[in-house]
């Protein structure tokens, strides 16, 4: 194939594309020597540029471009106390002249003061976000109707809202971004001959994960190889993320008007790392952090990035990913969140030296 790549169905989506894009594919020999093979390469998405990067960005250019589209004048949305998308959200609206509303959930069980004010909860407040408490971690359906209500007060006192949900059933533009990441990806590999074959990335709401296994099958055809999309559990088993995942691919078949054919063994999801819970980590992913940032000089956060090193890792040990094979890790961002864990990790790097 020698035209660009595309996927069809996205030009009619208003997008703010405030992202630094394309970001840089990198080699990562010295955690490939550490892990024996496969060959790593690491998808650097934590370099996306608003508000810290990360790959909320990317998802958050269509949400916003609709909402300028739309006329708001004030944003909505809902996160984990400690959530990336939150912070990136505050950062496109302080950049567009929006008011930003965060609504906070309880998704973490006995956090410190350190976690409840430091790191994305600072920066959110730094960039002006009215912030609103919900006490639920797990309830994605009153977490949303939560924000509708906010928005129906804002409105009533004459603001123009917009709101991003945070569940199933409302239309999944965030998966958007990577879908284009898709393209960006093959693009890229074709450029330099890298031969990806699996990619790997955290598995959380699903946007991320959903986004890059529908563009690949977008893209799939004689001329464009089919990659393995590997995601890692960061907040519910697989069983379920799975479903999830095959569910979100459909929906943004509907949304785009381009259904692809999903087969059950597409969806690769793996949740060995995910105990002791979302927020939570273990020796393994403590483990990982260490190695990324002393091999590499990479930053991987406990919530996300780390944990899913750690699966990674662990499928490499295990052999369910092959030492002949090219793998790309995207690393999403949520370095921010490092320091809301700061205890731990302070005296995690104290005993491995």
């Amino acid at each position: 194939m020698t035209g660009p790549i595309a996927i069809p169905g996205l030009e009619r989506f208003s997008r703010a594309a405030l992202g630094h894009l394309p970001t840089p594919i990198e080699e990562a020999p010295n955690l490939t020597a550490a892990l024996g093979g496969p060959r790593i390469l690491i998808k650097r998405d934590d370099c996306t540029g608003l508000g810290f990067g990360g790959n909320k960005v990317r998802q958050l250019e269509f949400y916003m471009g609709e909402a300028r589209a739309r006329g708001a004048d004030t944003v909505l949305i809902t996160g984990a106390v400690q959530s990336n998308f939150v912070r990136t959200c505050a950062a496109f609206a302080a950049r567009l002249g929006m008011q930003c509303h965060i609504q906070l959930e309880e998704r973490v069980a006995e956090v410190d003061e350190l976690y409840r004010n430091s790191g994305n909860v600072l920066l959110d407040r730094l960039m002006g976000a009215t912030l609103h408490a919900y006490p639920a971690g797990e309830d994605e359906a009153g977490a949303d109707a939560r924000l509708e209500t906010i928005a129906a007060d804002l409105a009533r006192r004459g603001r123009r809202p917009y709101v991003i949900h945070l569940g199933p059933g409302h239309p999944p533009l965030g998966a958007l971004g990577y879908a284009l990441a898709a393209a960006e990806i093959a693009a890229q590999d074709r450029k330099a001959d890298l031969g990806i074959g699996r990619v790997v990335v955290a598995s959380g709401s699903g946007a991320t994960h959903a986004g890059l296994l529908y563009g690949f099958r977008a893209l799939g055809g004689a001329d464009i190889p089919q990659r393995k999309v590997t995601g890692i559990c960061v907040r519910r088993p697989a069983a379920p993320q799975s479903a999830r995942i095959a569910e979100r691919v459909a929906e943004i078949g509907r949304l785009t008007g381009h259904p692809v054919d999903l087969a059950a063994s597409d969806v690769d999801i793996a949740d060995d790392l995910l105990a002791p819970g979302y927020g939570k980590f273990g020796a393994a992913v403590t483990d990982a952090i260490l190695l990324a940032a002393r091999s590499e000089g990479l930053f991987f956060d406990p919530v996300y990035t780390g944990k899913a090193l750690a699966g990674m890792i662990r499928m490499i040990g295990e052999g369910r990913i092959a030492r002949n094979e090219t793998v790309l890790f995207v690393h999403t961002g949520g370095t921010p969140a490092i320091f809301a864990y700061e205890p731990a990790l302070r005296a995690a790097a104290a005993a491995a030296r």
